[in-house]
């Protein structure tokens, strides 16, 4: 089994602890519960024929990613960086965090999650889209599921070195 270090990081209130739930537990809550520090836990995952065993790091949201203790990235393979769709401020200024993480992790595969899929439409989305400095990877919804087992599978393939990032 191969393991894998992963950062799940955004600003606060973005759904960064209720996507960790989703895929850690299968589960969602409406409480707004703010992450102090870092939550740790794992998930295996099938990639192909690999046992790929991801280490999740759920860490507590900041404004800028600068904020960020440096030590939380060390031996990350991943990062999934999380927005909310619902408020524009989450990705405004999307660029300069992404900058500032890939020289973090120059490595490391990262993924751009715009969360609360079930609170926008398509058009909205659409409209998001070419809002955005760069391109999203994927919409999710941590509440409904959707894409959230998606964007784990996808990342992990990336890691692997199945699929170009």
């Amino acid at each position: 089994m191969i393991s894998k270090k992963v950062i799940l990081t955004g600003s606060f209130g973005v759904g960064k602890t209720s996507l960790f739930n989703q895929f850690v537990h299968s589960r969602f809550s409406d409480k707004y519960l703010t992450t102090i520090g870092v939550k740790v836990n794992k998930k295996v995952v099938n990639i192909g024929d690999e046992e790929l065993s991801i280490l999740l790091w759920d860490i507590a949201g900041e404004v800028s990613q600068d904020k960020v203790p440096v030590s939380y990235f060390l031996g990350a393979n991943g990062i999934i960086y999380v927005f909310d769709l619902t408020r524009p401020t989450t990705y405004k200024n999307i660029m300069e965090d992404i900058n500032y993480l890939k020289g973090l992790l120059p490595d490391g595969v990262v993924k751009i999650v715009g969360n609360k899929k079930d609170l926008v439409t398509e058009s909205e989305i659409e409209g998001i889209k070419q809002d955005m400095a760069l391109d999203c990877d994927l919409f999710t919804s941590a509440k409904t599921g959707e894409n959230v087992e998606e964007l784990f599978v996808l990342l992990g393939k990336e890691m692997l070195g199945e699929v170009a990032s």
